[in-house]
């Protein structure tokens, strides 16, 4: 007999660790800041939550998640964690809606997006 031998996996391939080295371009209260997109997310949340998802692309029915809102801040380097994330998109989902995508145009601006 032949002995086989163990492969043993210590890191995982793939995904990279993006370094904490943005922050959130408004904060999440600051809906003044663009008007259009604090009208369409009171007033057309899935809509919205669309536009989010198709920005990323990803599926619609996955904008206005706790998974995008920690996809996007992960992709940004944004510091926070995933309860962050889900405490803000529970307590208030059209500021989190509102605040990924005024950070989304304004990193478009600057052709960083």
């Amino acid at each position: 007999m032949q002995a086989q031998s163990h492969v043993v996996i210590v890191t995982q391939p793939g995904g990279s660790v993006v370094p904490q080295t943005s922050n959130w371009q408004t904060s999440a209260c600051d809906c003044f800041s663009d008007f259009g997109v604090c009208l369409c997310g009171t007033f057309c949340f899935m809509c919205l939550a669309c536009q989010i998802a198709s920005d990323l692309n990803e599926c619609c029915l996955c904008g206005a998640t706790v998974a995008m809102r920690t996809l996007y801040r992960t992709r940004y380097g944004i510091p926070g964690s995933i309860c962050d994330d889900y405490v803000m998109t529970l307590c208030c989902p059209q500021c989190s809606l509102c605040q990924i995508k005024r950070d989304i145009n304004r990193r478009k601006a600057m052709g960083i997006f």
